[in-house]
């Protein structure tokens, strides 16, 4: 039977972030009223016996897993061992105690990042395990990748409902623009705005622009996050994507018109372009639980340079 998301008590672990915000507001949309939203600066989920206490005190029905330290690139490269620490830990404990505690339903989110490098486009969730993850993420990569072999242990051994879902990259409002640790879109976005402001000739961007991506909206994401919530009870592993692949040479020239950037936009070579391709097989999705992506790319890219210049404006 489906999980009647509006009769529960859904924890959201980093509720209060980009994905985060949207999921809850999803929930909100089926009716949830009782849903949980755990802040860092009360309960840091490495501590074992914080995330005790916090079963312990919020008493979840349904757990949506969303907390993570992430980056891009260069945040990757600067903190391998804390992305995987950190993300590790925080993973394995909050399932370990949601068993203990007898939570419901359990939806560990994991990452695009866990695929191997040279994954056959589309990348189908069958090939998951066929090698090893491009490595300037791949611990990152690794260590949400356990939450799927947690996921289907503990189903193995305890029955436990655990379920696993693998968002392609996001984007859209909310989104991360800090230099130092955003991903493409906004660190793109974030750039080609500011050298317009300040009538810079030029932008320069990591790489060579051949890699490709696949983006899916945020709001997008978070309801297809709900949808498994409501509806997926398999061990499998879930893809959540768009299906639309895009070149990052072709990203950066079309967020450079959309944001009115008319200098030349140059490649640092030197820089790494990451894993070459990244597009999902996404027909998994759509059968077990119906979801499908609906926000046109360019639509949810401008809804993104929107929400970035309304936010910079209130800033100044």
């Amino acid at each position: 039977m489906p999980t009647d998301l509006a009769k529960n008590r859904v924890l959201v672990t980093g509720g209060a972030g980009f994905l985060g915000t949207h999921v809850v507001e999803a929930l909100r949309s089926r009716g949830a009223r009782d849903v949980v939203v755990p802040r860092r600066a009360e309960y840091d989920l490495r501590s074992e016996s914080v995330v005790e206490r916090l079963y312990r005190e919020k008493r979840p029905d349904v757990v949506i897993h969303l907390a993570a330290v992430v980056g891009g690139i260069g945040a990757n490269r600067a903190n391998p061992g804390s992305f995987f620490y950190d993300n590790a830990v925080m993973g394995v404990l909050l399932m370990e105690h949601a068993r203990r505690a007898g939570v419901k339903k359990f939806v560990a989110v994991g990452t695009i990042c866990a695929y191997p490098k040279f994954t056959p486009v589309p990348f189908r969730e069958e090939n998951l395990w066929d090698g090893y993850p491009e490595e300037t993420n791949a611990p990152y990569g690794l260590a949400k990748k356990m939450l799927l072999v947690q996921a289907q242990a503990y189903r193995a051994q305890y029955g436990f409902p655990a379920i696993y879902l693998l968002p392609v990259n996001l984007y859209g409002p909310r989104d991360n623009f800090d230099p130092e640790s955003s991903h493409v879109i906004p660190a793109i976005v974030k750039k080609c705005v500011e050298a317009r402001d300040a009538r810079e000739g030029k932008i320069v961007c990591w790489g060579d622009g051949s890699p490709t991506r696949e983006f899916l909206y945020v709001a997008d994401c978070a309801e297809g996050i709900v949808l498994a919530a409501e509806r997926y009870e398999k061990p499998d592993p879930v893809n959540l994507g768009s299906g639309r692949e895009i070149s990052i040479r072709e990203l950066t020239e079309t967020i450079a018109r959309e944001t009115g950037f008319q200098g030349r936009i140059e490649w640092d070579t030197t820089k790494p372009n990451g894993q070459p391709r990244r597009c999902l097989d996404v027909t998994r999705a759509e059968r077990e639980f119906g979801f499908k992506a609906r926000t046109p790319f360019l639509e949810g890219l401008q809804k993104t340079i929107a929400w970035y210049e309304a936010e910079r404006k209130r800033a100044r």
